[in-house]
């Protein structure tokens, strides 16, 4: 068992010198944006850069963003708007053609059941009784 009393006895303990870059180191500008250039290279990963320079991919992330916030953005312009010209004669309706109107049929899926709705179908209180009776079909099962 280990006593801090042991330390009295003036035997030798082992003691691990840990050696590599200090804390708190302080990064120039240039060395910060020469790190970040190397993350930005297609292939690139962050941590294989942060581990070369022997930092915190975490702190690479940071000056990253840092670096996007500091660029000088172009400022946004709203496009210049472009106007119909306007036409002072009148068009005779008779050259005016409409587009034909595509009747298509309505297709409704309700509870595994399909209906079609025609185009010439105009009593809605009838549809309105079939989706009702599908649907109240369904809920018995």
């Amino acid at each position: 068992m280990f006593d801090v009393s042991d330390d009295a006895k003036g035997e030798f303990r082992r003691v691990e010198v840990l050696t590599g870059p200090g804390r708190r180191r302080r990064w120039s500008a240039d060395e910060k944006a020469r790190i970040v250039a190397e993350t930005l290279v297609p292939g690139a990963r962050v941590s294989e850069v942060a581990r070369r320079w022997q930092i915190c991919s975490q702190q690479v992330f940071g000056w990253r963003r840092a670096m996007r916030q500091d660029v000088p953005r172009e400022p946004i312009t709203p496009a210049t708007p472009s106007f119909i010209p306007i036409v002072s004669e009148a068009i005779p309706a008779a050259t005016v053609q409409r587009a034909a109107s595509v009747a298509r049929e309505i297709e409704v899926k309700l509870a595994g059941a399909v209906v079609r709705v025609s185009p010439g179908m105009a009593d809605a209180e009838q549809l309105t009784a079939v989706l009702r009776a599908i649907r109240a079909s369904a809920s018995r099962s």
